[in-house]
């Protein structure tokens, strides 16, 4: 693997701050909010943000929630990918189905 290619490892503590920044949420405010006990929240959120742990599936999708992403948004390399992941993550079901369609007709042409 080449060094410009980011590990899955590399990727997740990248995107977490990136969602968490955009959410204007403390490390604390969100560890709390995905159920992490509040004395230990700031410093999980910053462990995972560092890359120094990985959480659990489990805890990651309870960020995810907290953070209105999909948990697929904490895990995808590709920049383009992850912000229409982050996208399509926010609308309704039907507007979500307007989108695939829309995607499935640009990549027939």
């Amino acid at each position: 693997m080449s060094r410009d290619t980011p590990t899955s490892d590399a990727v997740f503590p990248r995107r977490l701050k990136q969602a968490r920044l955009r959410s204007g949420l403390t490390q604390e405010q969100l560890g709390i909010q995905a159920g992490i006990d509040e004395f230990s929240a700031s410093t999980r959120v910053n462990q995972y943000e560092k890359g120094k742990h990985t959480p659990a599936i489990q805890t990651s999708q309870r960020l995810a929630r907290a953070l209105l992403v999909p948990s697929g948004f904490l895990y995808e390399d590709d920049d383009l990918l992850a912000n229409l992941l982050a996208i399509a993550g926010r609308l309704s079901k039907e507007k979500k189905r307007a989108l695939l369609a829309s995607a499935e007709k640009l990549a027939q042409e």
